[in-house]
């Protein structure tokens, strides 16, 4: 559905993206992650044509946005709905009115558009809301409002920038399974550009890394936990930072679809004395038991069996930076 092939943006001689290929299937839910300045923004106009490429094309459905111009232009993007990290709703306009927006921008019968924006107030949660004003909404309610703004033209394809970034947990847990379920429900492809790993963990199939304009890694999320020394695997299971005083006696260990028990066999096996769980995190991604522990052993040479051991066992074994 979405498709990038060395997708090329330059600014003054400065490459913000740096020969982009990246497919997204249809029915998908994809993260695009990485630090402020990484390309995330300009990635996404560019995929919308609010900024002309330097190279390279940028398809959804098979049309790709950055040969068009004009009118061409401005009914393709009928195909692509957008989700903002703020919702910049009109304050003029009822929360109906809002969702109504678009389809009047595009000429859509009065009675039609009132139909399409009640269905999807409904869909979203939000029918007993249809007549407040923005400032008679909470964040998370005026971000479900732009959802629905963002489907009124039935899209293919749902762009979110930074949705969550600006709401709490509970609000934020609640719009990524809002979003989930939108995609189950219409079929829509989902690209979520975030810097939280929560939400790649939350809701995401796939994920890509940038750095500097560039892919460094992407996939699947199983893909990525395959490879559990990559940035993104540690990104995914995150572990707290060590204490300076620890880290020469530290060993960092990967579990994918492994136990701790399993773990603390292989230990008793090397007869490592005194090991101590320092740290850990434990989740369970597209539904396979993942973690990652901080052991720390004082004896050096027990240290190294022990992580010659666990390696031996199949777990991904590092000194801890």
């Amino acid at each position: 559905m979405i498709e990038l092939r060395e997708l090329r943006k330059e600014f003054a001689g400065v490459t913000a993206l740096d020969g982009i290929s990246l497919s997204v299937p249809a029915g998908g839910i994809h993260g695009i992650v990485g630090r402020s300045g990484a390309g995330k923004s300009t990635l996404i106009r560019c995929l919308t044509g609010l900024e002309p490429v330097t190279g390279g094309s940028a398809l959804i459905d098979g049309l790709d946005i950055t040969q068009l111009r004009g009118s061409e232009l401005r009914e393709s993007r009928r195909a692509i709905g957008m989700v903002f990290q703020h919702a910049n709703l009109l304050d003029s306009r009822t929360a109906l009115a809002n969702v109504e927006h678009p389809l009047q921008v595009a000429d859509v019968p009065r009675a039609h558009r009132r139909a399409r924006a009640l269905e999807l107030l409904d869909i979203v949660g939000l029918s007993d809301r249809a007549g407040n004003h923005p400032a008679q909404l909470s964040g998370g309610q005026q971000q479900r409002v732009g959802i629905a703004r963002a489907l009124a033209a039935e899209p293919k394809v749902l762009l979110c920038d930074e949705p969550t970034s600006a709401l709490d947990t509970q609000t934020t847990g609640q719009i990524l399974s809002l979003i989930s379920s939108l995609r189950d429900r219409l079929g829509i492809t989902v690209l979520i550009i975030t810097h939280e790993m929560s939400v790649v963990r939350e809701i995401c199939d796939s994920a890509t890394l940038l750095e500097n304009g560039a892919i460094t890694q992407t996939g699947s999320l199983q893909e990525i936990l395959s490879s559990p020394g990559t940035p993104l695997a540690k990104d995914l299971v995150p572990l707290p930072p060590l204490d300076d005083g620890s880290a020469d006696r530290a060993l960092e260990v990967t579990l994918a679809g492994s136990s701790l028990a399993d773990v603390f066999a292989l230990a008793r096996e090397a007869e490592a004395p005194v090991v101590q769980v320092e740290s850990g995190t434990l989740e369970t991604i597209d539904g396979v038991p993942v973690g990652r522990l901080r052991l720390l052993c004082d004896d050096a040479s027990a240290r190294a069996a022990l992580g010659d051991a666990l390696r031996a066992g199949g777990f991904h074994v590092e000194e801890a930076a």
